[in-house]
């Protein structure tokens, strides 16, 4: 008898032992029922034969853990699922926020600008810039103030220097005046003393 007769001798019983109840099949262990997939494959691992590189597996045990990796496996797809629809949602909650995002930096680069300048007979202005500029005018009108002020002052007292010296001239002028007119008085009345003499004297 060959090594192919015995195998398939083999399997025959294997296989009339697994589907026909009542010949020494035991019930399916707890294995089957509470720990996981890779657990289960463990078991069989460590509790059934191989002959011929062929293992030999009872056939509740195979349904069992063949319906246990389906349902691990739609398990696990609805999970993928579910996570793929809130992976999308996410995404177009990103997209919603970041659309918020763009629109409150444009509001704000806008409410910056719109701060940071300043309205002059219709043009727009940046503050610094115009705030340096007038800054600037103030500084030359400061500065023509502080001059014309010098100037002022300089002036006045020049007028001042010239009303007095003109005052002093006024006053010498009428001294002088007076003084030749009692001279010229002096000498009419020395004048007329003197043909009265030269009268007197014929």
């Amino acid at each position: 008898m060959n090594k192919s007769l015995l195998f398939s001798c083999f399997i025959l019983a294997i296989v009339f032992t697994g589907t026909v109840p009542g010949y020494g099949q035991t019930s399916l262990p707890e294995e089957f029922r509470q720990e996981t997939i890779p657990e289960q494959f463990k078991y069989l691992e460590e509790h059934t034969r191989i002959y011929e590189n062929y293992r030999a597996l009872r056939e509740d045990m195979f349904q069992a853990i063949s319906r246990n990796t389906i349902d691990t496996l739609r398990s696990a797809k609805r999970k993928i699922n579910s996570l793929v629809s809130d992976t999308t949602a996410l995404g177009n909650r990103i997209d919603s926020l970041q659309g918020v995002l763009e629109a409150s930096r444009n509001e704000l680069d806008k409410m910056t600008s719109t701060k940071n300048s300043i309205s002059v007979l219709g043009l727009e202005f940046n503050k610094k810039a115009y705030n340096s500029v007038m800054w600037s005018i103030v500084g030359i009108l400061v500065l023509l103030l502080a001059i014309g002020y010098l100037t002022f002052k300089v002036n006045r007292a020049t007028t001042n220097r010239t009303k007095k010296d003109l005052n002093e001239l006024k006053e010498e002028f009428e001294a002088y005046r007076n003084k030749t007119r009692l001279e010229r008085e002096r000498m009419t009345i020395d004048h007329f003393n003197e043909i009265k003499k030269l009268k007197g004297t014929r």
